[in-house]
């Protein structure tokens, strides 16, 4: 791990943090084959403080890749399999009656579940009723959680890292619009290379190799943290990445007329907020104390795709969110 201090000065820090991501890139080579857009997505939600919600087919090495990063920044890390009968407790915790070695006393004891821990993978999320993906809400939103009449704060960092099958959808519950809302980004995961492939099944099918190690601290990674919102905007970017979100409601003015069409429902500001706070987490671990226009283009996607309700019009032309963000990109200049 490393133990250098961690720098004062914008400037030291932004170049310590470009070096931590190479250090931490370097490890994960050691598990994780390809993966690069998908791994940098991963990194700037984490340095962001947001949640992440990760869609692909089964077999993409979604489990692997968190667990993995979890061991490199020395991390606690839990995963929850979804499942129909999973109840809210099961997450949370729940207290039990039990008594008191010295008084004889009854008195109940909160028991922490699997939530309690800095890395949550939420395995296939949307295979649970919506009153457990519930349970959730809270600690995304407050990183606290409510038993019993008590609220216990979450250890920091706490980042929920959720999947979602995209081909399977039966026994699923579609997650509700105001719990997507809570992921900073929906990251998609798609096939390897070929030559990605062939190098995935020579590593998993030979004897474990030498096991990645500790980059970064919990002190170090809460120090990231709190720099990314310092990360100066120029004004007209902040102008870009708003008038991007409102160009994604029908009723806004900024809407192209082409579009209005294609989707019911737009972007909330939340959407701005995301995706100005994710461009600051990229700025700086690109080596930057500034956000830049590509990065407001480059995350536009992944900020915003689960966002946007596209409208039975676009479902039958086989219009997907991603091509509605493409025209967008395309229509609204950024000058």
């Amino acid at each position: 791990m490393a133990k250098e201090p961690i720098p004062q000065s914008a400037k030291e820090l932004v170049l310590w943090v470009e070096s931590a991501r190479n250090r931490i890139l370097k490890e994960l080579r050691k598990r994780i084959v390809g993966q690069d857009t998908v791994v940098e997505l991963l990194l700037i939600a984490l340095f962001a403080r947001g949640h992440a919600l990760f869609v692909g087919v089964p077999g993409l090495a979604k489990t692997r890749l968190i667990s993995t990063l979890a061991s490199i920044l020395s991390l606690r890390s839990n995963r929850i399999q979804f499942t129909p009968d999973l109840m809210p407790a099961d997450i949370i915790g729940s207290e039990v009656l039990e008594e008191d070695p010295e008084s004889g006393r009854k008195r109940f004891r909160f028991i922490p579940g699997p939530i309690f821990t800095n890395i949550l993978l939420a395995d296939e999320i949307n295979r649970t009723p919506p009153k457990t993906q519930a349970a959730l809400l809270q600690s995304m939103a407050e990183g606290a959680v409510t038993a019993g009449g008590r609220t216990h704060s979450l250890e920091q960092p706490y980042i929920v890292f959720a999947t979602q099958n995209p081909i399977e959808q039966e026994g699923t519950y579609p997650l509700p619009e105001a719990q997507l809302d809570r992921f900073l980004l929906q990251i998609q995961m798609s096939y390897p290379s070929l030559k990605e492939e062939i190098e995935i099944v020579r590593l998993t099918t030979s004897p474990e190799g030498e096991a990645p190690l500790p980059v970064l601290g919990r002190e170090e990674i809460l120090a990231i943290q709190q720099a990314v919102p310092s990360v100066p905007v120029a004004p007209h970017v902040i102008e870009y990445a708003v008038s991007l979100v409102r160009a994604t409601r029908p009723e806004d003015g900024l809407c192209p007329a082409s579009l209005r069409p294609f989707i019911a429902f737009g972007a909330g500001p939340r959407g701005s907020q995301s995706l100005v706070l994710a461009a600051k987490a990229r700025a700086i671990l690109h080596g930057r104390y500034a956000v830049e226009l590509e990065d407001i283009k480059v995350l536009a996607k992944p900020a915003l795709r689960h966002r946007i309700i596209p409208s039975y019009r676009a479902e039958a032309e086989g219009l997907t969110t991603d091509a509605l963000i493409d025209r967008v990109l395309e229509t609204l200049s950024p000058w």
